[in-house]
């Protein structure tokens, strides 16, 4: 008796190992999957799950500089506009609004649109400029710092095969702003 209740518990540990590694091949297979195709060198396929772990540490890493160097950015927009409501200065040194900065990541584009209070473009349009060019808004935002308004958009390519010609959506954005 002792003998099949050894047995069944080294089942069980068997059992829970596996389980275990199922688990964690699932869990590096859905990080891979947050990396963005571009950001591998070769087919994600090809590589090694430690060459994988790698790569998504190290594109982790690249998106935590850019979120410091956009809070610096912003810090230094709020510091610009306080400046400006003492009566310095009104604008963002050698930033003429309203800006507009188009990221292409494959599979996706950001879009970061910077502008005054004062100017009334159609957030509607810039959806629909994004969306007729075979992208679909994902997520979009907005925040106003001063008087300037700071919107990011989230959009993915709908259409895998045909993707999104981003020259073309950057000439249709500037149209919009101008």
């Amino acid at each position: 008796m002792k003998r099949s209740n050894s047995e069944s518990s080294k089942l069980d540990r068997k059992t829970v190992e596996r389980n275990r590694r199922i688990h964690m091949k699932d869990l590096c297979f859905q990080l891979a999957s947050l990396v963005p195709r571009h950001f591998f060198k070769h087919s994600k396929d090809m590589l090694s799950q430690q060459d994988q772990l790698e790569l998504a540490a190290c594109y982790i890493k690249q998106l935590r500089e850019r979120v410091e160097k956009l809070k610096r950015v912003q810090e230094q927009a709020i510091t610009t506009t306080r400046t400006s409501s003492s009566g310095m200065t009104s604008m963002m040194i050698g930033m003429r609004l309203p800006v507009v900065e188009l990221r292409d990541f494959g599979s996706g584009i950001e879009v970061v649109l910077i502008s005054g209070l004062n100017k009334n473009f159609m957030f509607y349009e810039v959806i629909t400029a994004l969306s007729e060019e075979g992208a679909e808004v994902v997520s979009a935002s907005y925040s106003t710092v001063g008087d300037k308004v700071f919107h990011t958009i989230h959009a993915q390519v709908r259409i895998s095969r045909v993707g999104v010609e981003t020259s073309r959506v950057w000439e249709r954005l500037q149209e919009l702003i101008s």
